[in-house]
């Protein structure tokens, strides 16, 4: 047997396998071998691993279910109780032999689950989990966070971060090791700094008790022999204005080196300093061995939303190709001041356009063109690491989807290529001044909500969906509940109890500060708590606008394409091998209009088989296979759904498997559901 035994497929994160099975010469017979259907709709993402005979996975619920790997059918189902949603994309396993043991998590819970039957453990935390809210501050229980991607498994200790708020309040965000059997914290690593601490001085003083976020959301890769763990970290709260954090930030949009086994700092490069534009380190890293004037060099690779791809000695964190700080505009917001400079590596060139231009306009049609050409004059369009400004759009390219994203790339050792998607949309963002004795409603929207759907409440659908004609789609019971549970990419606001909740739900029905029905669940509930309450007029003086994607009229990018492609990149030489565009919008190929590629979440694997199979379109709902000499396409798979998750392969009886998570939750246009799908050769 050959399992997919951590999330992305080892603790290297190098999303390799070693079958050869399916191959070059083969793979145009694959055929669906089962298929697990799900009578849910969410947002999860799922890398799952497969041990043995068995596949461990989450529902869009957050249920964890365990499958037959040889035919899909069910064995056990853990349901927590809790409401989940929100993106869950992967889970652990720990054995010493003798025992072993699943570690999941459901939102801020990280469970130990029996594997062979899916009960708890109750001598792990209390009754089988631990509360990943406790400890980061006093008043964290009140905060969101959430486990989106594993911890990572080092001997006898988990090692994870979570998911938390992009806007105040949110907690630090603290990197912790759990023992694995007990759940006693054993370390823990502070992201933003404390007194005596290493970049202290690179906040304001105090900034620890009050800034948040600087969380390692996208999952960890580990060298065992080393015992080294490293650990992307993201921005600091909020996303796009920091003039209450002015300084380089450290340890915020930094990939980290820390020893394992004790939480201590070997080496850090912090790819971003002072971000305000939400470039958080998307991806698990991937460790490789390259050669370097006939010498074999441990490294790691960490891609990067603006689609620079970063590559480190692993054992000391020393550039394999040199990194510049190139001088960027300074922001012209006031009380905001932007760094300088941005580290910048020389190799390997970004994944992705670093401008937009109206040379890159959309030429699809003529009243394309000149809507986009019109639309575009209008904007500031300067390049990368130009800061938002006040009232006029700004560019933003790659969109704050990247270039890379969190499926991060796949790297075959034996050669040192690595093979990553990215995404090349344009969007806009701009700040606006916050108004002056807002009334509790608006207040809470414009610090909690107005990031995601707008200052207008119009969001950016389908991705962020507009809340104007949310009464006519939802009752406010319903939308008092979407709040608190949170949906998709929305987190939850759990905490949110009266008299706030009801003046925002008042807020975003209505757009003005009107008293809350006297029906409202919330006039009744539990007070909310004073976190909520104490946010000050005028405490944040600028707010973002919204995330707005340039599309044209017909929802198509206004930037021509490639919209989404996938790469192969030499990280011997920092050269690419061939750049591919990923997906076809299946309106525009029956149009002549095939290789324009699409926005793809969800990244490759690679077997010895010479294959890169990768899902990630969004549209044509297609697993896809391609030589990982060329970038040809060799095979595709219809879909249920869209396979906007990661792959994972396995053998079993000696026979090899592909499997992938479908969901249509990013086209919420198309019918929900989600399904895995498992492909193999015909016996």
């Amino acid at each position: 047997m050959q399992s997919w035994s951590s999330y992305g497929g080892s603790a290297r994160g190098d999303r390799y396998s070693p079958l050869t099975q399916i191959n070059r010469q083969n793979v145009k017979s694959l055929r669906a071998a089962w298929r697990f259907n799900m009578p849910e709709a969410g947002d999860t993402e799922t890398n799952p691993i497969i041990i043995g005979r068995t596949m461990f996975a989450y529902t869009p619920s957050l249920k964890v279910i365990a499958l037959d790997g040889v035919t899909g059918k069910q064995r056990w189902t853990f349901d927590s109780g809790i409401r989940g949603s929100g993106p869950h994309r992967g889970m652990a396993y720990w054995t010493d032999g003798r025992q072993s043991r699943l570690l999941v998590g459901v939102m801020n819970y990280l469970y130990a689950l029996d594997p062979d039957s899916g009960k708890p453990i109750a001598g792990f935390g209390a009754q089988g989990r631990v509360d990943l809210r406790i400890g980061l501050r006093d008043n964290a229980a009140n905060e969101y966070v959430s486990l989106t991607s594993p911890g990572i498994v080092f001997k006898d200790l988990i090692i994870v971060g979570f998911r938390t708020a992009e806007t105040k309040p949110s907690p630090p965000g603290d990197i912790r090791a759990y023992d694995v059997r007990t759940g006693v914290v054993r370390w823990s690593f502070h992201t933003v700094p404390h007194p005596g601490e290493l970049g202290y001085d690179s906040w304001p003083a105090n900034a620890w008790k009050t800034s948040g976020a600087a969380n390692v959301w996208a999952g960890f890769a580990l060298d065992e022999k080393r015992g080294m763990v490293y650990a992307p970290t993201g921005s600091a709260v909020a996303d796009f204005y920091g003039g209450d954090r002015l300084g380089d930030d450290l340890f915020a949009n930094t990939l980290l080196a820390l020893d394992a086994a004790s939480g201590r700092r070997i080496w850090h490069f912090q790819v971003v300093h002072h971000d305000i534009w939400d470039r958080d380190l998307p991806s698990q890293p991937s460790l490789v061995t390259v050669k370097r004037n006939g010498r074999a060099i441990d490294a790691i690779v960490q891609p990067t939303k603006q689609g620079d791809l970063f590559v480190f000695d692993r054992s000391n964190g020393k550039p394999l190709f040199p990194i510049t700080e190139r001088p960027y505009p300074g922001s012209d917001t006031p009380g905001e001041r932007s760094s300088a400079t941005q580290p910048r590596p020389s190799l390997p060139r970004p994944l992705v356009r670093q401008a937009l231009t109206e040379d890159d306009l959309t030429v699809r049609t003529a009243q394309a063109h000149e809507w986009a050409l019109q639309q575009f004059r209008t904007f500031r369009s300067a390049g990368a690491f130009v800061p938002l400004t006040v009232g006029k759009p700004t560019i933003v390219f790659p969109g704050f989807d990247g270039g890379a994203e969190w499926g991060g790339g796949a790297v075959d050792p034996r050669t040192g290529v690595f093979y990553i998607n990215a995404n090349e949309v344009a969007w806009t963002g701009s700040l606006v001044k916050r108004t002056a004795h807002a009334g509790l409603g608006q207040v809470l929207y414009e610090t909690l909500c107005a990031s995601c759907h707008g200052v207008d409440r119009k969001g950016s659908p389908p991705a962020f969906p507009s809340l104007v004609d949310a009464a006519r789609r939802l009752s406010q019971r319903q939308i008092e509940d979407v709040i608190h549970t949170g949906r998709g990419r929305m987190p939850s606001f759990a905490n949110m109890g009266s008299p706030g909740l009801g003046y925002l739900v008042s807020y975003v029905t209505t757009g003005s500060d009107a008293a809350p029905r006297a029906n409202s669940v919330a006039s009744g509930g539990p007070e909310m708590p004073q976190s909520l309450l104490s946010v000050e007029d005028g405490s944040a003086p600028y707010l973002f606008t919204g995330y707005d994607k340039f599309l044209d009229p017909e929802g198509y990018p206004a930037n021509s394409p490639p919209w989404g492609t996938l790469n192969a990149i030499d990280l011997n030489t920092g050269r690419y091998l061939w750049r591919v565009p990923l997906g076809s919008y299946p309106e525009l190929a029956a149009r002549g209009l095939a290789k324009t590629g699409t926005e793809n979440y969800g990244g490759p694997i690679v077997t010895a088989g010479g294959l890169v199979f990768i899902g990630a379109t969004i549209y044509d709902r297609k697993l896809h296979a391609l030589d990982s000499r060329t970038g040809r396409t060799l095979w595709e798979g219809e879909l249920p759904y869209s396979g906007t998750a990661t792959p994972a392969t396995y053998m079993v009886d000696g026979k090899q498997y592909v499997v992938i998570l479908t969901s249509n939750a990013r086209t919420r246009s198309a019918p929900q559901g989600a399904a895995y799908v498992a492909f193999a050769l015909p016996d």
